[in-house]
């Protein structure tokens, strides 16, 4: 069954249909989905991060909207800032870092869609980082090593 894009707003700081994940500790808000994409807000307390991972089956992109981002991006590492887009194409390693002294709010989205909503469904209110890697992986997010993160 295909799933289409609903039209209508998403509300600023809300989620679509009232959702909001916690996955370790950042807040997460889904604003858009349907079987081509699917479009996420990330707020990022100082300190937090997403280690470097693989999306084999999706390009993805940021649009930070407020603060900064430190990404890591085919191994070489680079700052974004409000305003600024950032393309990862699919298989290329990518994580991202807030090191600044100021939370950081970016929209995600990725294409095709395929399982990342699903994940972050499993991934809400998940503790244990191992298990987060394993249920990733069944979903086509593959993390890299802790080094990949240097």
């Amino acid at each position: 069954m295909e799933k289409e894009l609903e039209k209508g707003v998403t509300a600023n700081g809300e989620g679509y249909a009232g959702t909001e994940w916690n996955i370790l500790g950042q807040v997460y808000f889904p604003k858009a989905t349907c079987d081509s994409t699917f479009a996420f807000e990330t707020n990022s307390d100082p300190g937090q991060f997403v280690p470097v991972h693989v999306h084999p089956t999706q390009e993805e992109f940021i649009l930070v909207q407020e603060g900064e981002l430190d990404l890591k991006l085919d191994g070489k590492w680079m700052k974004a800032k409000a305003g600024d887009l950032v393309r990862m194409p699919r298989g290329v390693p990518h994580g991202y870092f807030n090191k600044s002294d100021k939370p950081a709010r970016a929209l995600f989205w990725v294409s095709p869609a395929r399982k990342l909503e699903a994940l972050f469904e499993k991934l809400h209110n998940m503790t244990d980082p191992e298990e987060v890697v394993k249920v990733s992986a069944l979903h086509e997010v593959d993390f890299l090593p802790p080094e990949a993160n240097d």
